[in-house]
């Protein structure tokens, strides 16, 4: 078995309105794998789907190679976006709490519970209170606790809402940990910049459905790589000169998509007209301009 998870035509509806009309994915097995898509993009329950939370309405999923996403339920480690972890528990016991429910021994689940604090900066937290630990923290001591038991799979649910930029970068780094350690990452999010650096594969969905599929430089040329010269003085044979479809400033700026030919034989034309470059820059697309473009374009139909 190739894949951890597999999806095709997952649908789920809410009375008479489909919140997921028909969800494809394949998280290949040890991949970083982001589920995109913008608030209320139907993330959320399609997560719960492919966990066994909620039946689908129609299509089919397998977790880990069960039809019956329950039965790996052991093997996997689930973030929800609805944080919540028993306030009066210190952060020791709630992370062997959960560990225990995945099948963990107690005694096992204190011991790691310890080491992934220390590891993780909260090693003065173990015996404090949830409810004493300010949201960061909290969120940390919930996150260990999704991957205390070592699962196969771990699933996380817009796991950088509501963290500093150091908590943001330090879930980063362990994100790459748990893949190193052999395990295949699934998470949501609707911030391009984590799947950008993160992901080496990725699915955007609109609407309930699946709009792209692959890797991120294979989202990225969904989009042309854009052009920025600047001369020392204005073409008067631009439209000659340059690719069609070019920007002008009016005062010898111009933006221009990469010809496929490459800028060579534009660059030879504006030096040999004696015009003088004065500045060039290549733009590649980022990821959340391809996110955009492909939400974009699901809203207009």
């Amino acid at each position: 078995m190739d894949a951890a998870v597999e999806a095709r035509g997952l649908v789920k509806r809410f009375g008479d309105r489909p919140v997921v009309d028909g969800v494809d994915l394949t998280v290949p097995k040890g991949a970083i794998f982001g589920f995109l898509g913008q608030n209320g993009a139907g993330k959320t329950t399609t997560l719960r789907m492919l966990l066994g939370i909620l039946e689908p309405d129609g299509g089919e999923r397998t977790l880990l190679g069960e039809d019956r996403p329950l039965r790996s339920a052991h093997r996997v480690g689930y973030l929800p976006e609805e944080r919540g972890l028993y306030p009066a528990m210190s952060a020791r016991e709630a992370i062997a709490y959960m560990g225990a429910l995945r099948g963990l021994p107690w005694a096992e689940g204190r011991r790691r519970a310890d080491e992934l604090l220390t590891a993780n900066g909260l090693g003065a937290h173990t015996k404090s209170k949830i409810r004493t630990l300010s949201k960061g923290m909290a969120q940390k001591v919930q996150l260990l606790a999704t991957i205390v038991h070592q699962p196969d799979l771990v699933v996380l649910d817009e796991p950088f809402s509501g963290l500093d930029p150091v908590n943001q970068e330090a879930l980063e780094q362990l994100i790459r940990a748990e893949r190193a350690r052999g395990a295949t990452i699934l998470f949501s999010t609707h911030v391009m910049a984590h799947a950008e650096r993160l992901c080496d594969e990725l699915v955007i969905i609109a609407h309930g459905r699946t709009r792209f599929t692959g890797s991120v430089d294979v989202a990225r040329r969904t989009l042309p790589t854009r052009v920025s010269l600047a001369v020392e003085r204005p073409l008067a044979d631009a439209a000659v000169l340059l690719p069609p479809g070019f920007g002008d400033d009016g005062a010898g700026s111009y933006r221009f998509d990469l010809p496929k030919a490459g800028l060579e034989p534009v660059l030879r034309g504006v030096l040999d007209a004696g015009a003088g470059v004065r500045d060039l820059h290549v733009e590649r697309p980022r990821l959340h301009d391809a996110f955009m473009a492909i939400v974009a374009d699901e809203d207009a139909k």
